[in-house]
């Protein structure tokens, strides 16, 4: 049965950049091999295959719209560009705080790679951290980056299941 909007499908996927590094993944071997799961602290109960409904934009719209047509069992290799994943980089998600207001805010003296969750629901990473100024991005952080998906479809099921 080809997949369509509606159907729900159970996939298991590698995500990557361009590059060839691995972002994400459902499989606990690849995430071990890669370091994923040392790194997130994570063991194998975190890492399963992917259930959704396609159309409902639970996922990503590059991934969601190519597993259109496809079917189970199918194997293939997508690359979603950032317009459909998470967006351009937005420059005005950029923001720079004097120090002393950013400590006063988070708490805690500023360190590159900080992430940070601001009062309105934004959260971000610590970029930069200058005598004069601390810069945060707001941005997703897969913001700007196409991704290429490795992704097995193993189940497929009807609209009224």
């Amino acid at each position: 049965m080809a997949i369509d909007d509606g159907d729900g499908v159970t996939i298991e996927y590698v995500g990557r950049f361009e590059d060839g590094t691995i972002f994400d993944t459902s499989r606990y071997e690849v995430a071990a091999d890669h370091g994923l799961a040392e790194a997130q602290d994570a063991g194998p109960d975190n890492y399963k295959a992917l259930s959704f409904r396609v159309g409902n934009r639970d996922v990503i719209a590059g991934l969601d719209d190519a597993l259109v047509g496809r079917s189970e069992g199918e194997e293939a290799t997508i690359t979603v560009e950032p317009d459909d994943a998470y967006g351009p980089v937005e420059p005005e998600k950029i923001r720079e705080y004097d120090p002393e207001t950013f400590e006063a805010m988070v708490g805690t003296e500023p360190e590159v790679g900080m992430h940070v969750h601001a009062e309105n629901d934004l959260h971000g990473d610590v970029t930069a951290v200058r005598e004069d100024t601390v810069e945060v991005d707001f941005n997703h952080e897969l913001a700007g980056k196409t991704l290429v998906f490795e992704v097995e479809v193993i189940d497929v099921w009807g609209k009224n299941e």
